[in-house]
């Protein structure tokens, strides 16, 4: 079913996911890294930050926040251009633009840029312009044709206080540790966590962002936001036994147990969930306090049924410290990995 995306008033933050048509594996090693660098260069076009991101084989996770618009001079968006279309292809469309200045016609260049701007500052177009500019890249390469993306991408509005937004942000890390791929998020090169234990630039202040953007300004940011983060990741996460004696080294719930503590009506703790696979965080149209969530359903009436009265929804079957979604889902909202 096609549900309305919600946006926020001013400056938001996105939870994104899109999948390969069909869902079949086409990132490799190569295409993970492509896309990567397709993904630095849409953000840095369109004005956005991405705090953390996944690309796994056929579908990829990404936490974004977007700016409010504001004014794009001339020089900067020359800047922009060059971050996405490289240096020669912008120094012919500022040559063009000369010309039709010279030749009486400077209403051509604003109409030029302000369709320019009008991709930037904007979730929407901004995923517009990865997801195109990557598809055109790998049927280029492969000698394809026809779309590469499964319908719409998911979004889901996430608040922007530190606890929804670090907690959505290592379910994000956290997916290569779902599939099986990496015992730890830090072994896995194309994720936002992974590129920031690598030394990444951009990664490290996405990561420290999500904690508090204060320590941007301070020496050490990012140790004590990795300090912080690696906690949530890990702390009573998954257990792990010695490969002969199958004495417990790192107590824990076994993935193969979550099923059971949910049906006993039991709850999972934080960084047990987040190794789940939790439908809120795709699904759940808006994710952070009960004020936020009101605040973003009064917002967003119209997309909802005549009897609802409200708009939070408790997260169920762990511990989420007070986070609530816009949509209940009922249906199986935390599920085993490995599970549909």
């Amino acid at each position: 079913m096609r549900h309305a995306r919600v946006k926020a008033e001013g400056v938001g933050c996105y939870h994104i996911v899109s999948r390969v048509v069909d869902r079949v594996f086409r990132l490799d090693d190569r295409e993970k890294e492509v896309f990567r660098g397709m993904m630095r260069r849409a953000e840095a076009f369109c004005g956005v930050r991405v705090l953390t991101y996944a690309v796994m084989s056929n579908h990829f996770h990404l936490l974004v926040e977007v700016p409010e618009r504001g004014e794009v001079g001339e020089a900067e968006l020359v800047r922009r251009m060059t971050a996405l279309y490289g240096r020669a292809h912008v120094a012919a469309m500022v040559r063009q633009w000369e010309e039709w200045r010279k030749g009486g016609a400077a209403y051509l260049v604003e109409v030029e840029q302000d369709r320019l701007r009008a991709r930037m500052g904007d979730v929407s177009a901004f995923v517009k312009t990865l997801k195109q500019r990557y598809s055109m890249s790998y049927n280029g390469r492969h000698g394809r044709r026809g779309t590469l993306w499964e319908d719409r991408f998911k979004s889901v509005l996430v608040e922007r206080g530190e606890q929804a937004r670090a907690t959505v942000a290592a379910y994000i890390d956290l997916n290569p540790v779902r599939a099986k791929l990496v015992e730890d998020p830090k072994d896995y090169r194309w994720s936002g966590y992974g590129e920031a234990c690598a030394g990444g630039g951009l990664a490290r202040e996405g990561l420290v962002a999500v904690h508090d953007s204060r320590w941007l300004e301070q020496p050490g940011g990012w140790r004590r936001a990795a300090g912080r983060y690696r906690v949530l990741l890990y702390t009573a996460g998954e257990e792990r036994r010695e490969a002969f004696s199958e004495r417990i080294v790192r107590p824990g719930l076994a993935t193969a147990e979550v099923d059971r503590v949910i049906e006993s009506g039991g709850k999972l703790t934080l960084p047990q969930a987040l190794r789940c696979r939790v439908r809120y965080f795709t699904d759940g149209l808006a994710v952070g306090g009960k004020a936020f969530v009101d605040g973003v359903f009064e917002r967003n009436r119209r997309l909802f049924g005549p009897k609802r009265k409200g708009g939070a929804r408790k997260m169920r079957f762990a511990e989420w410290g007070g986070l609530c979604a816009a949509r209940a889902l009922r249906l199986a909202p935390v599920v085993a990995p490995g599970t549909s």
